[in-house]
């Protein structure tokens, strides 16, 4: 009987694992697949069919005929924000971890409340009181709308915080003050070295945060010289014949195959990121696990 039942958990846990893979999968996989053919191929041939490589240069061209090529600058400008809030988020957030995790002051609790209600607030309903802080200081419009916002980081905060509470010693903090180490030389020299994994962790978290959001963008931006490129292929898009045959750029040749083409350059980096930050993710999400 029990041999019975771990066979049947068996069979149902690789049943889900099996829906799960064909869910999820198969729309990758169609993305994928998808640049190689043209239009009429993916709305009258097999959906999972392959065309030729050489469609995917043609999808490419067809894409940069938009705007004079205008995609490749919407690309940078996504690399320059995300980069730039990563770099202010990281400057910001792994200090005041440190200093939550291994100093005691007036306020302290206060703060780290803040920090998780602020973390688990919709991103949405803190766009309007931002746009407006943007727009009382003459930012609206301009790259720093999108990048100031994006640098506060609340959920690095408490990801820095738990990593020195549970992988920094006061002990070793101790030892380090009785040789006549400053605060600053203590975290410098001491805590920050130690602190690599959860750097990783909160920049490839608050990088997936930054090169995917939309809606904030959306708000702060209105010249399209300066749209991330998800607000940009939004943009690309609605006025084309991706999705929109009856536009007036419908004659750009610009369908499905580029839209699926422009979806996964905008998904390669996370990707790439993901593949390349895999063994400090790891050590990240598993540091102080072992702590009891």
């Amino acid at each position: 009987m029990t041999d019975a039942m771990t066979a049947l958990s068996r069979g149902a846990r690789a049943l889900f694992l099996l829906g799960a893979a064909v869910f999820f999968g198969l729309p990758l996989l169609w993305l994928l697949l998808a640049p190689t053919r043209t239009a009429d191929d993916l709305t009258t041939g097999s959906p999972l069919g392959f065309g030729s490589l050489g469609r995917v240069g043609d999808a490419w061209s067809h894409l940069m005929s938009y705007n004079d090529g205008e995609i490749t600058l919407w690309i940078g400008n996504s690399v320059v924000y995300a980069a730039a809030s990563v770099a202010l988020a990281l400057l910001l957030c792994v200090p005041a971890g440190y200093v939550l995790a291994k100093h005691d002051f007036a306020g302290r609790r206060t703060l780290l409340t803040l920090s998780i209600v602020t973390m688990i607030l919709p991103p949405a309903a803190l766009v309007l009181p931002l746009y407006l802080e943007m727009s009382a200081v003459n930012l609206a419009g301009t790259v720093w709308a999108v990048i100031l916002p994006l640098s506060f980081y609340p959920f690095g905060v408490y990801l820095a915080f738990l990593h020195f509470q549970a992988n920094l010693p006061d002990s070793l903090l101790d030892a380090a003050r009785v040789d006549g180490a400053s605060e600053l030389r203590l975290f410098w020299s001491v805590g920050l070295p130690l602190a690599r994994p959860a750097i990783a962790l909160i920049a490839f978290f608050g990088f997936v945060r930054c090169w995917t959001d939309f809606f904030l963008p959306f708000v702060m931006l209105s010249d399209d010289r300066t749209f991330t490129l998800q607000l940009g292929l939004m943009s690309l898009l609605q006025s084309t014949g991706a999705v929109n045959n009856s536009s007036g750029f419908a004659d750009l040749d610009i369908h499905q195959p580029e839209a699926a083409l422009a979806g996964l350059v905008a998904c390669a980096p996370l990707m790439i990121g993901f593949v390349l930050a895999q063994r400090f993710l790891r050590t990240g999400l598993l540091a102080g696990a072992e702590k009891g």
